[in-house]
């Protein structure tokens, strides 16, 4: 400690020379220095462009990228048709005894009520953002939400010029709408940008529609990348601290070479207005969601026929993986992609088409972007080998309207019954699935496995979830029967070293991984 106090001493003694030899201004010695000093700054700047482009407010500020960006962003206007029905009905009329003035009033109200339900619809309003990304076909972005159910759309220009809009698409789980306008008023386009150049730290420009004031320009800066906030199965947000607000939505958010990298959607406040927390849709992942709507009318995303959930390091452990890493597959859909290609429950996707998979959220994004019907490579994690093996992609949209959805395996063994059994270490009692146990549990014909019976408090299973009622299909990644069979893979894996066994639990047709920690035998 004394030495580091000496050091600084040293270093201030130092500098306090550095500063006594300050050549004194007017000096041949001082206007050397200057230029040298501006010689050296502008090496540096020459040196690292970065400092004087993307990591740098311009010096006169954003006022010439503001003039140039603010005619291709527009407001959107909406309006929807709301019957005074859809209010909902009153009570009805009370009895009274005939000839009571108390009949006479209540009647006069009721009727006048009613006259008010049949009244004409009355024209709701609301008010969101937009930008034109191509000026030539009258072609506007904006959020899904903010044209949802809209009776009628107006896209208003940055001269206050009013056109009636058409919806070409819409795409409802990333929250993108594609609207074309037909004008021979001169318009003006922005390009998409390359959002995953985009860095904490980078400044951006929000223009959008707040609260119905018009086009209006907010500067800020990159919080955060790959937010997660709920919104849908595809969320990689991009936070910014600009000011986002109520009428914001669909509008552009601009790098500072004038370029959209994200489309504001969302913010998160207590109170409803700006807080500094707003989020945007990637233009990366906008871009090509765009290009099928201006194509087919409609998203056509890769479909790979799986139901995956997270690798804990519990699941890592159990399938001896090295870390946690990729997406489990909990279940397989029946006769699509992954089922045809030899896919299997309890495989743990690590690398899709040559693209890393480092966590669950990852792989429906890198699958729906991938071209239908294109066979791509698929990186799997095995009974503790890797294995690689191609797979051809399907069309998730067609899929949803067959009413495909992943469902368990139906090859598991159901095996002989056993009487309950006690799993004391695991808070578990088990039992052999009987006709008497399928009413109980309200467990389907074709369910297989053993059902679990009881769940003891603050046990192993309970802090996994587990419920009476749930039927353990697999334990180790092999069919079990009867609590026999899950015995003996539970001392299996003790005899193996391992800390916990991995079990597949079917909870009303809903499948996923359960990692319980077995402890050591007495």
């Amino acid at each position: 400690m004394t030495h580091l106090v000496e050091s600084s001493s040293a270093a201030h003694r130092s500098q306090g020379r550095l500063i006594n030899a300050v050549p004194r201004p007017g000096s041949w010695r001082a206007r050397v220095a200057l230029v040298a000093l501006l010689l050296w700054t502008a090496c540096v700047v020459t040196a690292n462009p970065a400092v004087a482009q993307r990591g740098t407010a311009p010096p006169g500020g954003f006022a010439d990228l503001a003039d140039r960006l603010l005619p291709a962003v527009v407001n959107i206007s909406t309006t929807q048709n709301v019957s005074q029905n859809q209010r909902g009905r009153g009570p009805e009329l009370p009895q009274f005894p005939p000839g009571s003035p108390f009949e006479e009033f209540f009647k006069d109200f009721f009727d006048h009520k009613g006259q008010q339900e049949n009244a004409p619809p009355r024209r709701a309003t609301s008010l969101g953002s937009g930008f034109i990304i191509d000026a030539k076909a009258g072609l506007v972005v904006t959020n899904n939400h903010v044209i949802q159910d809209a009776d009628e759309i107006t896209v208003i220009l940055h001269d206050d010029t009013n056109i009636k809009a058409e919806v070409v698409g819409r795409d409802s789980k990333i929250d993108l709408a594609l609207l074309k306008i037909v004008t021979t008023h001169p318009l003006v386009d922005v390009p998409f940008g390359d959002s995953d150049k985009m860095r904490v730290g980078d400044w951006v420009l929000a223009i959008g529609n707040p609260f119905g004031l018009g086009g209006t320009v907010t500067a800020g800066i990159v919080s955060a990348r790959a937010r997660d906030i709920n919104a849908g199965p595809y969320d990689d947000f991009i936070q910014t601290d600009a000011s986002i607000n109520r009428g914001n939505s669909g509008g552009p958010m601009f790098d500072l070479d004038g370029e959209v990298i994200g489309i504001n959607t969302a913010i998160f406040s207590p109170s409803g207005g700006s807080v500094g927390i707003g989020f945007a849709i990637p233009s990366n992942l906008a871009r090509p969601v765009v290009a099928q709507l201006k194509e087919f009318g409609h998203t056509r995303r890769g479909w790979l026929g799986v139901r995956i959930q997270a690798v804990t390091p519990e699941i890592a452990e159990s399938l001896g993986l090295p870390k946690p890493h990729g997406a489990l597959v909990a279940s397989v859909t029946p006769g699509g992609p992954a089922a045809k290609s030899g896919i299997q429950a309890g495989d743990v996707v690590t690398s899709f088409d040559g693209k890393d998979v480092p966590e669950m959220r990852r792989l429906p994004r890198i699958v729906a972007e991938t071209a239908i019907d294109r066979q791509v490579p698929v990186e799997l994690w095995r009974k503790g080998k890797a294995i690689t093996i191609p797979v051809k992609i399907g069309e998730l949209e067609a899929a949803e309207e067959q009413g495909l959805l992943a469902s368990k395996d139906d090859d598991s063994n159901n095996g002989p019954k056993a009487p309950a059994k006690s799993f004391d270490k695991l808070g578990l009692k088990l039992a052999g699935i009987t006709n008497d146990l399928r009413q109980q549990f309200e467990l389907g014909p074709d369910v297989k496995g053993v059902v679990v019976t009881e769940v003891q408090g603050g046990s192993p299973a309970a802090e996994k979830g587990m419920h009476p009622g749930d039927v353990i299909v697999e334990v180790s990644q092999q069919a079990v029967g009867n609590p026999a069979d899950i015995a003996a893979k539970i001392q299996k894996a003790r005899d193996e070293g391992k800390r916990s066994v991995l079990m597949l639990v079917d909870r009303q047709g809903d499948l996923r991984f359960v990692a319980l920690a077995i402890g050591d035998e007495k």
